[in-house]
């Protein structure tokens, strides 16, 4: 179903531009949140680990060209399109690949659900900057990491900016958020992570590390990377209860990389070895 869009007071429109990322996530009742997937190659991947699509935003030359293989696979599902200016006043940004869809939420699993299996897990702890939690999964993906956990003081993974910046790795790498909204993560989830066989590393600027190629590290079957927000990173008591401290080394006085960055070096080097 295409409708042409003549005025921006449609309230079906509301999903695209005037519901804010918190009426979006719909904390009350999860099964009937919603996302915003942007560009074809996101959408198709999201697509392709089963979400389901509400509606569609685009510019009209999209409908046969880039989005027409979206569009096969989505039945009969609203498909709102008009002038590029019209919907760059909606959206309040140029739609420079064209293609926005809304997508329904699916449920959260258990942490114990998401690690089956894994052994190697990140573990991101008040990372509320949304384009570093999308770097982050970004690079989880790309290098080895299976699986993402998040504390409840994150950026949620499907905020629109993490999900663009993570090129849709968000919709491929299993997570799941750790702890529960309004208490301190750690309580249940390091005994959680012990109990599941897992070591814990937190990266923190301390004295007391170790750095990531120690071969202690690499020895751990199951192992999480802890990180923490930028600036502040990994509060003193989640650090003094992991069983590693783990520091990138730095020259020319440089103390630390920003936190995307680091994970990307953590990830590397601290991935579980190709046989």
């Amino acid at each position: 179903m295409i409708f042409e869009i003549t005025t921006l007071d449609a309230p079906q429109l509301d999903l695209f531009s005037r519901l804010t990322e918190a009426q979006l996530r719909n904390r009350l009742e999860p099964q009937k949140g919603i996302f915003i997937a942007e560009s074809p190659k996101v959408i198709g991947t999201a697509l392709d680990n089963g979400y389901e699509p509400i509606a569609f935003l685009m510019e009209r030359r999209h409908i046969t060209g880039d989005a027409a293989p979206l569009l096969e696979r989505c039945g009969d599902i609203p498909i709102y399109t008009g002038e590029s200016a019209l919907l760059e006043s909606l959206t309040g940004f140029r739609l420079s690949r064209g293609v926005l869809c809304a997508m329904r939420r699916k449920p959260l699993p258990s942490v114990e659900t998401v690690l089956k299996g894994a052994s190697r897990v990140a573990v991101l702890e008040g990372v509320a900057d949304s384009t570093n939690v999308g770097a982050i999964f970004r690079s989880a993906a790309a290098l080895g990491m299976d699986a993402v956990l998040v504390s409840p003081t994150c950026c949620d993974p499907l905020n629109r900016r993490a999900v663009r910046v993570s090129m849709g790795t968000v919709l491929q790498v299993p997570w799941t958020q750790v702890g529960t909204e309004g208490t301190d993560w750690t309580i249940e989830g390091l005994p959680l992570l012990r109990r599941l066989g897992f070591a814990t590393a937190a990266m923190a600027l301390s004295d007391q590390s170790i750095p990531p190629d120690d071969p202690c590290l690499s020895r751990q079957e199951r192992l999480a990377i802890l990180l923490g927000a930028e600036g502040d990173g990994l509060r003193v008591s989640t650090v003094a209860a992991c069983d590693f401290t783990v520091r990138i080394p730095m020259f020319h006085g440089v103390d630390s990389l920003n936190v995307a960055a680091a994970s990307a070096v953590a990830f590397w080097e601290l991935r579980k070895r190709m046989k």
